[in-house]
């Protein structure tokens, strides 16, 4: 019982040997220095490693760490497997297996691409999210105003940039309450639902107070920048009752606990897996094609860890960051349609003819997409859409 870590190491001739000390040091210390009678005591204690695979520049690892040492909990967990190790050149920690013991004191997406859509009554199609751009330094009639455009031109789901903190000139609870107004108003002319993800932002020791409260003043989805509160934050979160609401999980800082040649995490485990076991129903991550792109392995290996099957609901993928019309085909590739939230910001307020055209080209390119007809086709009949072909441009990657 307890939880199988699997690393790259660099190569090394007797790498057998190595990882058995990695497996004493992390657990019992150095077991030969240990006399007999406290080796048989210890014996539950000890890590085991499972398994060494050569590679050419990286060797696979696999070492078991029994649930006797540590509680039940992620940084206790994270501590052990890679607290040492995460100090070695070259040492990259790409997954964890949890037995079934263990794996169920994670809780998972209260909601996920599940309960997500059934909120928005959408079933037969990619979600299309918008970013509200330039709202810092500005009040909340321009934030109203975004907000009115965007749901105009059909956007599903609308969130705050994740820089956008507490302020005087459009305060957390304004923010809400407003933006309540205008998305009611919007579903009783159109019967179109829509979700608006606040920034749940501030000191950790208020944000279980500050979110209990966004929920008192009608707010219907929460963004939450994971790592720079950890994971362990985002799970306590998702376990409070008294917030029954989609968290949004910004990838924001992973690039330099994931993202780091050589080192640190994989994306697919600590943006992937760990995001979803913890609890967020969405997953915010470069996309592979972008303004801020990552490797496509990574972005594929991330989507694949927040959709595969588990006893967790899914979690929705939000590869984002430069993301135009022209990408939505290759989205679909890369990502399905079933869990994918196709994410824009400059691709929205950068089309010609402003942010509802903006809106109405990402959905005229979702539509054809789905349909199997090209992007250029469905320009024919589009406006919007082929002011946005001749502005960007069509991305196909493979």
């Amino acid at each position: 019982m307890g939880v199988t870590a699997t690393y790259l190491f660099p190569s090394h001739p007797d790498q057998e040997k190595k990882a058995e000390q990695y497996a004493l040091g992390l657990t019992v210390g150095s077991w030969t220095d240990i006399p007999h009678l406290e080796r048989q005591q210890l014996q539950k204690n000890k890590g085991e490693v499972v398994s060494v695979e050569k590679g050419e520049e990286k060797d696979t690892v696999k070492i078991h760490y029994p649930s006797a040492n540590f509680s039940a909990d992620l940084p206790a967990i994270l501590t052990t497997v890679y607290g040492k190790l995460s100090f070695f050149e070259g040492h990259e920690l790409v997954d964890l297996t949890f037995d079934a013991e263990l794996l169920r004191q994670f809780p998972g997406p209260r909601f996920g691409v599940k309960g997500v859509r059934e909120k928005l009554n959408l079933y037969d199609r990619p979600l299309l999210m918008a970013i509200f751009k330039g709202v810092i330094g500005r009040d909340l009639s321009f934030f109203s105003s975004q907000l009115e455009d965007l749901l105009a031109g059909g956007i599903d789901l609308i969130k705050d940039d994740e820089i956008l903190f507490e302020n005087e000139l459009t305060p957390f609870e304004k923010r809400i309450t407003t933006a309540r107004e205008i998305i009611n108003r919007h579903y009783e002319h159109t019967g179109q639902r829509a979700l608006y993800a606040v920034n749940l932002s501030g000191r950790s020791n208020e944000l279980q107070e500050k979110a209990e409260r966004a929920q008192e003043l009608g707010a219907n989805a929460l963004l939450f920048n994971v790592h720079a509160y950890g994971l362990d934050t985002l799970q306590t979160l998702r376990e409070n009752d008294n917030i029954s609401l989609p968290i949004m999980a910004h990838s924001a800082l992973s690039g330099v606990l994931a993202g780091q040649p050589g080192g640190g995490y994989s994306y697919s485990l600590l943006v992937g897996k760990l995001t979803r076991l913890t609890g967020g129903d969405f997953s915010l991550f470069p996309s592979p094609y972008g303004n801020v792109a990552i490797p496509s392995s990574d972005a594929l290996a991330i989507g694949q860890a927040l959709t595969e099957e588990n006893r967790f609901e899914q979690t929705f993928s939000v590869p984002s960051a430069g993301i135009h019309p022209g990408m939505v085909p290759q989205l679909l590739k890369d990502f399905g349609s079933e869990s994918l939230v196709i994410n824009a910001g400059g691709g929205v307020f950068g089309h010609p003819d402003g942010p509802i055209s903006g809106a109405q080209a990402f959905r005229a390119a979702i539509d054809a997409s789905v349909n199997n007809v090209s992007l250029t086709e469905a320009a024919k009949t589009s406006e919007p859409l082929k002011r946005a072909i001749d502005q960007w441009g069509i991305v196909t990657t493979s």
